[in-house]
Parts: C-alpha cells; sequence; structure tokens
C-alpha cells in the first residue's frame, strides 16, 4: 500500500510544479487558481470545483463535498475578514483539507480561528497538518531563507517585507521564521493581560526559553508592551527589558497589536548565548513533549 504524502510532500510537489511553470520569482500565489487547475488535472474525477466567499459567522473557512448531485469539492471563506493575508492563508489551510482529509472527512471540515491561527500539534493534528502544508506552499522554505537568513538580525520590517511577498498574515510570516532562524527567540500571543498561546524557536526551546501555556494559565508580565495598549504607537512598539521581567536574562521585546484577531503579537529575541542553566530547576516535559515522539514532531 502507497504511504500517503505528508503535508510537506504535497507542498513540495507542487512548488516543484509551479517553479517550472512559473519560475522562483511567482508570489503571492493566486491559491484558487492552483487549487482548482492542480486538482482538475490530479484528481480529475474528485476536483476542487469552487473557491468563494460566504458569510460565516464563527468560523474562518470550511471544505465540503459539492451538493446537488456534482461531483467535486468547495472550499469557501469568511467574506468578512478584511485581511487578504487572512484570507489567504485560510485558503491554503482548506485546500491542505482536501489533500490530506478528505478520505477521512466526506463531509467535509469546517475551520474556525483558532484552527487557522493556532498550529502546534497538541491544538489538534488534523488543524496542525493543515497549517503545516499551507505554511510550506505558500512561503517555500528556500525562498524564505533568502529573504531572511537564518543567522540574520531580525526587525519587523523584515517580517512585514515577507507577508507582503507571500501575501499571508504577520503570524504566519513569524511562525515560518522559527522554524529555522537560529536565533533564540519566541513569539507570545496575547489577549486581556495572559498569554494564549507562544512558540520558541530551537535554540530558544532548547535554552529553556519557552511557556508551557498547555499546563498553566500564564500572566504577562506587568510592564510589557503587550500588556500596555498606551504605549504603542500606531499598535506598534519595541523595549528593552532587563532580566527577570519575561526571562532570566535580558530580551528584545516586538509589539504589534492585530487587530484583526483583537490580541497583541510579540516577539522576544534573546542573546545568542543562553545565561548558565540553573541545575535546581528541572524542565518538565509539556503535553506536546508527552505526546508526540521526538521524530515525529513537525515544524513549518
Amino acid at each position: 500500500m502507497t504511504k500517503p504524502f505528508s503535508p510537506e510532500r504535497w507542498a513540495i510537489e507542487i512548488t516543484k510544479l509551479l517553479n517550472a511553470v512559473f519560475g522562483a520569482d511567482r508570489f503571492p500565489i493566486d491559491i484558487a487558481a492552483v487549487a482548482t487547475e492542480y486538482t482538475a488535472q490530479r484528481f480529475p474525477e474528485d476536483p476542487i470545483v469552487s473557491v468563494q466567499g460566504e458569510n460565516l459567522p464563527g468560523f474562518e473557512g470550511a471544505i465540503f463535498r459539492a451538493r446537488g448531485g456534482r461531483r467535486g469539492w468547495g472550499i469557501i471563506y469568511n467574506n468578512g475578514i478584511t485581511s487578504r493575508g487572512r484570507v489567504n492563508f485560510t485558503l491554503a489551510h482548506e485546500f491542505g483539507h482536501y489533500l490530506l482529509h478528505r478520505l477521512k472527512y466526506p463531509d467535509g471540515l469546517r475551520c474556525g480561528e483558532q484552527d487557522v491561527v493556532r498550529w502546534d500539534s497538541e491544538y489538534g493534528q488534523v488543524e496542525h497538518q493543515a497549517n503545516v502544508f499551507a505554511a510550506n506552499f505558500l512561503m517555500p522554505l528556500d525562498d524564505f531563507r533568502r529573504q531572511i537568513a537564518p543567522r540574520a538580525k531580525i526587525d519587523m520590517e523584515m517580517i512585514e517585507h515577507c507577508r507582503d511577498r507571500y501575501r499571508v498574515s504577520l503570524i504566519a510570516c513569524l511562525l515560518r521564521w522559527l522554524s529555522y532562524t537560529e536565533k533564540r527567540a519566541v513569539l507570545v500571543v496575547s489577549r486581556d493581560g495572559f498569554v494564549l498561546w507562544a512558540r520558541s524557536s530551537d535554540r530558544a526551546l532548547k535554552t529553556g526559553a519557552y511557556f508551557k501555556t498547555s499546563a498553566a494559565t500564564i500572566e504577562l508580565p506587568d510592564v510589557a508592551l503587550a500588556g500596555r495598549p498606551d504605549q504603542l504607537v500606531d499598535g506598534r512598539g519595541a523595549v528593552d527589558h532587563d532580566a527577570g521581567i519575561w526571562f532570566n536574562e535580558p530580551a528584545h521585546e516586538m509589539t504589534i497589536f492585530a487587530e484583526h484577531y483583537d490580541f497583541s503579537i510579540s516577539l522576544l529575541l534573546l542573546g545568542d548565548d543562553a545565561p548558565p542553566l540553573d541545575w535546581n530547576e528541572r524542565r518538565e516535559p509539556d503535553t506536546y513533549d508527552r505526546f508526540v515522539p521526538p521524530a515525529r514532531r513537525r515544524k513549518w
């Protein structure tokens, strides 16, 4: 029996095809055109036949089997979403569901905001896989690394350049960068003074800079920009923190208030060298560590 394609494998296959037809400098991707044309060629008996916006209160997007005896599938997105980047990532996410999950879910899937924004495995493997596909499809790693080198000193302008190049959300770009950077950095998404979820780069995680949001409710530091919108100018700001604020070391916080989602996005940049490890503090595994073996953990 042929092993099913992984999210990465699907993205790589389509990327190679697009590169061959349009060249490497072909961004942003017309997702609706690629989804309908590719599936018509690859799955002529069961293609995507419609991509459109509809009124979907409480949902970002959905994939459904065509009705009225028609063959194929449709993708719909919430036409109340005003962010083009958010719409694009939703479309790619639903395209991922079609490629990966339509046989297991023959009646389709509906996805809420958290399904498309919170991509970590502990939240839901099916949604995580759709987001892994979307990230690799919209932001191929080789091209992203050409925009921001693994050891580059980052700033929000660089991330925003990639956001505009791929026409995706700021969070999607930050997660993509975190997946390969050699810098120590932590992404924190928060609302009303509390951390909703967080993600660390490999180097940050290995040196103890992470938040276990699956195990506890975490309150923002009192002086964090993320919890002080009055300190932001045009919804953004940056500040250097001393050790003991976010972590037991200095941190540079860059924060943007994402009005489309009504939460704050903070990128914490740490020094290249981690502070001495306190051996009296043992790292306890979180839910992701316990249930997903190291060899099977996927990142963007």
